[in-house]
């Protein structure tokens, strides 16, 4: 005799409340959780104070080099932020593609995933980006050395404009970041999206920027904006010799060609408060004589820009 099957019961299977098992997770030492960044549109509440407006920007090319290579595809995220260096809130976002006059190199789609059929016929209308720009007191790109030449190439309204580095203006391994690198930054704070994106990444860097420091307290913004503001010299070693070139590297120097107009000599980009060392290093390390090194003045308006 077979025995008689068991009765069948009904069962409501619950799908996981993840968000309970993350937290569950978060709270051991034994895992980190990662969450996708989903984009916010509000952040502090202003209480009726006066805030300024800025733009993230973020661009991909077809390349590295800004005399040559062209857009691909621009990324914007207006936001407005209070004195204290708060986000308050996103005023509006913008993201378009442009098909450059040559194929888009295989790298470059494999790391951003814009192919040309993705660009074909596209062009960034320069009044639609001029008029979201133009009441912005601030640009902040995360590599302003890079994006800043190539938006100045392509739209003269960037020229005017004062522009941050969140990138280099803020000193994030000093704040228990592990780097710079937007992805790390991203991690740092427990989240993850889709990189290399132009707004998605404007999206992530608003993220970053609205963190508290540990030391200060104060958001990631606020110190960015208080280093934006500071005068910096540039410090020409010209005709140092060469066979010193790793110790001037070693100090921060980078190397000019010459390409850009510029002088062909390494440099180096300090604050005024430490103008003197540097040239006390140049006149004991570098010429072991007297020197008095070529300087110019840089300001947010003039920083990263190729007519610097």
């Amino acid at each position: 005799m077979t025995a008689s099957p068991q009765p069948y019961r009904d069962e409501i299977v619950q799908a996981p409340d993840l968000a309970a098992m993350a937290e569950a997770l978060g709270r051991s030492a034994d895992y980190r959780v990662l969450r996708r960044l989903v984009p916010r549109a509000e952040f502090a509440v202003t209480n009726g104070q006066t805030t300024k407006t800025g733009i993230l920007l973020d661009t991909e090319t077809t390349g590295l080099d800004h005399r040559k290579d062209e857009i691909i595809e621009l990324g914007m995220v207006k936001f407005d932020y209070l004195p204290d260096g708060r986000i308050a809130g996103v005023r509006g976002t913008f993201s378009a593609f442009n098909e450059p006059s040559i194929p888009i190199p295989v790298e470059i789609t494999a790391l951003t995933g814009i192919t040309d059929d993705l660009v074909a016929g596209h062009r960034i209308d320069e009044a639609s980006v001029s008029a979201l720009v133009d009441d912005a007191v601030i640009i902040i790109a995360h590599n302003s050395g890079f994006d800043r030449k190539f938006a100045e190439r392509y739209w003269p309204i960037f020229e005017r404009k004062a522009w941050g580095c969140s990138a280099t203006e803020v000193q994030w391994r000093q704040h228990g970041f592990e780097g710079s690198r937007l992805g790390y930054l991203l991690h740092g704070a427990g989240f993850f999206h889709q990189a290399h994106r132009a707004v998605d990444d404007c999206h992530a860097l608003l993220e970053i920027l609205a963190l508290d420091l540990p030391a200060t307290g104060a958001p990631a913004l606020a110190m960015l904006l208080e280093r934006a503001r500071k005068q910096t010299m540039r410090v020409w070693a010209e005709q140092s010799p060469f066979d010193l070139k790793d110790a001037l590297k070693r100090r921060g120097y980078r190397w000019s060609d010459g390409s850009d107009g510029r002088l062909r000599s390494w440099y180096v980009d300090v604050e005024e408060s430490a103008l003197a060392d540097e040239i006390a290093f140049l006149k004991t390390e570098i010429y072991l004589r007297d020197v008095e090194p070529r300087l110019q003045t840089l300001t947010a308006f003039t920083r990263f820009s190729v007519r610097t």
